[in-house]
């Protein structure tokens, strides 16, 4: 594992329950890569730490871990956006979001 791919998994553990950081989050804190890069560590090694709070910029759900995700953001009560049909549509950054470790 690499220098940054360790970094971007301490953000990560670093997150509180309840709030998230987009991947272009975690890369602007760190000062380094970028979006994708930060998604490329969490797929290879993001399972060991909460993966559920690191997301895509627009709110959506993560592909493929929509039910695991959900249950997680419920049981954190993470703020979620609601449809037209009053389910969780996807999370809502402006109040979900975190800006860092040491930073409120």
């Amino acid at each position: 594992m690499t220098d940054f791919a360790s970094r971007v998994l301490d953000v990560a553990e670093a997150i509180p329950a309840g709030r998230v950081m987009s991947y272009g989050d975690i890369a602007e804190y760190l000062g380094d890569g970028g979006p994708r890069q930060v998604g490329r560590v969490m797929a290879l090694w993001g399972g060991g730490v909460p993966w559920w709070r690191v997301v895509h910029a627009d709110g959506k759900f993560l592909a493929g871990h929509e039910r695991e995700a959900l249950a997680r953001y419920r049981r954190e009560r993470t703020p979620l956006r609601l449809g037209a049909d009053g389910q969780p549509s996807g999370l809502d950054m402006r109040k979900a979001r975190w800006t860092g470790p040491g930073i409120s």
